[in-house]
């Protein structure tokens, strides 16, 4: 299938090798004209204008987003609106929140162009070697995505959650389950970092993965971290956030469900701003390690 790539950051650039490993014609943009020239040279061709892109699709135009959310996606999205047409399909694969995705998906309906909101989950890794796929839009909108889908993720590592929105949704739970995930691994190797034994993290991590109850891929990029600074010496412990956690913790308020664990971590979070912490420390390891999130350095 022919694709249009808008975005080619950390994980549209992967995704677009991705494609382009699987068979598909994919065409890339993004506003560095640097990184376009660098994908240029890894055999996937890039246009330099939002125009030139869609002309270049031909008809029946699938557009793939992977763009920062809020403000930037409503942005390019206004720039295509006149430069789409009836049959044509946006699947917008970054971290927006779902209600932006419910109302964008009813406009471009008005316009008899199909938007599908794609949870993406894997990390750079994931989108080189196969994505984590959470889709939300109308059923028909998905059928013909889906040969796409089931080349570019692992097996059976793609769903239809359902109507519009959902997609974007059920990726903001996971990466509140994240949030918790992470800080409890943190927290348990900050004990291990300031108890009186002399203890290798790293084994101990790489032990864990090892058919204990605990083992993960957050576990593995843990020891992977661990490897390559034992004591995490050179970056503070400050955690960043992407918003989703914040979106889980509105959402589970307004529901009035209980979310304790995803709530306390959310808070860590901010507090790192203020402290320096082993935990911290993890955390922003294990967040630079799957997402290529950047590392505030001492």
């Amino acid at each position: 299938m022919k694709i249009g790539l808008i975005g080619l950051g950390k994980m549209g650039y992967n995704l677009a090798l991705n494609l382009k490993k699987c068979g598909h014609q994919v065409i890339g943009h993004d506003v560095s004209q640097d990184t376009m020239h660098q994908i240029n040279g890894e055999g996937v061709p890039t246009s330099a204008s939002l125009g030139g892109l869609i002309e270049e699709l031909g008809e029946k135009r699938v557009v793939w987003l992977l763009i920062p959310s809020g403000g930037p996606v409503d942005e390019v999205l206004s720039q295509l609106k006149p430069l789409l047409s009836k049959g044509d399909m946006i699947v917008e694969g970054g971290n927006s929140n779902y209600k932006d995705s419910i109302r964008r998906a009813q406009e471009w309906s008005d316009l008899e162009i199909d938007y599908l909101d794609c949870g993406t989950s894997g990390g750079t890794e994931g989108a080189l070697n196969g994505i984590c796929a959470m889709l939300g839009g109308s059923k028909s909108a998905f059928d013909r995505i889906e040969p796409v889908l089931k080349d570019i993720s692992l097996p059976g590592a793609y769903l239809y959650c359902g109507g519009p929105g959902s997609g974007h949704y059920v990726k903001m739970i996971h990466n509140g389950i994240e949030y918790g995930m992470m800080q409890a691994i943190a927290e348990g190797f900050e004990m291990l970092q300031k108890s009186e034994m002399d203890l290798d993290l790293a084994a101990i991590a790489g032990l864990w993965n090892q058919g204990s109850v605990v083992r993960s891929w957050l576990m593995e990029l843990t020891e992977r971290a661990l490897k390559k600074e034992p004591d995490l010496g050179s970056i503070k412990g400050i955690m960043h956030s992407s918003g989703e956690g914040k979106w889980t913790l509105e959402d589970a308020l307004d529901k009035q469900i209980a979310t304790p664990v995803i709530a306390l971590s959310l808070i860590m979070r901010y507090r790192s701003l203020e402290d320096d912490s082993f935990a911290g420390k993890v955390v922003a390891a294990l967040r630079n390690e799957f997402g290529g999130h950047a590392l505030v350095k001492k």
